[in-house]
């Protein structure tokens, strides 16, 4: 009998523990994905509600122990919380359970890991892995602390407690070692940084956009819709960790500058957030945010909250915002969009993957573009052509008279593309009437 060879998964058992006022979230539904795409199989749930956090098991020693049969029972690799863990808590957890543990950040962080692919990605997750690591090598050096015998630092003095033991050097080593690389990896990173400077501050005079959104709720889909863009789409959390930024022409002429970058989620490790700053410089600063939000997900507003604490952390508060809920064609009930539009009545419903509603957001996005009509007169000369293709471009000719020299037009134009159209210095301006 022939057998198929291949890398078996592992046998996650996922767990869950709420305190006192804290609602679950979605009953594991989301830590199911995110193990799921970290290539895990889930043998088996366990959710548990605390009255407080237990400072060495989290959950309580004798609730690990009963994790201790489930992981037996089910012949589970790995075990993964729904929470973040001390290193301690997690050293506790595996003498008990018998099996590796690692809480929510660390899981992300692989997951990150699994899907960085450019240069820049890598760096963004090493630091945000070592980062995380550091305060937990003493922890992963706990093995060799109960060695008989006080150890010797690499400074030359005695080691305290826990720390005592043929582990401690290694340990001071390994100290040395990541503190070094983290770093070489923030210096990388402001290189690129930067870059990333220069590259928007070389886009000064366009109107940039920057989709944002919880993860895999369709921010590729409809950068691919709107611009032709190509861009990866893949059905799991985190398929995109790059920011992608492509012209997107608008009605009339004007070009645009629109992005999609990596998505949110619930409790996004701030490591992360702080090495992937490069990447949501895109967001900071964009014109416009198109917030996209998964109508089909029963937690949609939940994660419409966890959306707005990234962009609140990472200084995104108070930009033009288009709130856009995609995936309408999918829904088996109005409840959550009547919810949604009761709640943000301005928010425009559209399929990115059929094209419904396209034509209201790219009318919605043309009207934040120009931020109202402005009724303009333009003196000029003939041979400043340049304002007459910047009208021609980004403005409605209403009327256009050459007289002594002159050219005398008649315009409407955005309010936002005034300020660009004095940069190229008509001889008059006139603004007629406000919007």
């Amino acid at each position: 009998m022939r057998e198929t060879l291949g890398v078996r998964k592992e046998r996650a058992i996922l767990v869950g523990a709420t305190l006192p006022g804290q609602r679950d979230y979605d009953g594991l539904k989301e830590l199911t994905a995110l193990a799921e795409s970290a290539g895990a199989v889930v043998v088996d749930r366990f959710q548990q509600k605390l009255h407080k956090i237990h400072p060495a098991f989290y959950i309580g020693k004798g609730k690990a122990e009963q994790l201790a049969d489930r992981v037996k029972r089910f012949n589970a690799d790995v075990v993964i919380f729904d929470n973040d863990l001390l290193p301690r808590q997690i050293r506790e957890l595996e003498e008990v359970i018998k099996a590796k543990v690692i809480d929510h950040s660390e899981l992300i962080l692989d997951i990150f890991a699994t899907g960085a692919k450019t240069a820049q990605a890598k760096l963004q997750v090493e630091l945000a892995q070592l980062e995380y690591t550091y305060p937990r090598l003493a922890r992963m050096w706990g093995h060799l602390d109960t060695v008989v015998g006080g150890g010797v630092t690499a400074a030359g003095a005695v080691g305290g407690i826990g720390t005592r033991g043929p582990g401690e050097m290694q340990l001071e080593i390994d100290r040395r070692l990541v503190s070094k690389r983290i770093t070489e990896l923030k210096r990388d990173l402001e290189n690129i940084d930067k870059r990333k400077v220069r590259e928007i501050e070389g886009r000064i005079h366009l109107f940039k956009i920057c989709i944002v959104g919880y993860t895999n709720v369709g921010k590729s889909t409809l950068l691919n819709a709107l611009t032709d863009a190509d861009a990866y789409v893949e059905d799991r959390l985190f398929a995109t960790l790059d920011t992608r930024t492509r012209k997107w022409r608008l009605e009339g002429g004007a070009d645009v500058l629109i992005s999609d970058t990596v998505g949110f989620i619930r409790n996004l490790p701030h490591q992360l957030i702080e090495s992937f700053k490069a990447t949501l410089e895109e967001a900071i600063t964009a014109d416009l945010l198109i917030h996209i939000v998964d109508v089909s997900s029963p937690d949609a507003l939940k994660q419409i909250e966890s959306v707005n604490a990234v962009l609140l952390e990472i200084g995104c508060t108070g930009k033009q915002t288009l709130l856009v809920l995609n995936k309408v064609d999918v829904v088996s009930t109005l409840n959550t969009i009547e919810t949604l539009q009761t709640l943000y009545p301005d928010a425009i419903c559209i399929s990115a993957k059929t094209g419904l509603g396209l034509n209201n957001l790219h009318d919605a996005v043309l009207q934040k573009y120009k931020g109202g009509l402005l009724h303009i007169k333009i003196t000029t000369t003939p041979k400043n052509g340049k304002i007459q293709s910047f009208l021609r471009a980004y403005a409605t000719i209403i009327d256009q008279q050459y007289s002594d020299g002159c050219v005398l037009i008649e315009a409407r134009i955005g309010q936002n593309q005034l300020t660009d159209l004095k940069r190229l210095k008509p001889d008059r301006l006139d603004v007629l009437d406000t919007p």
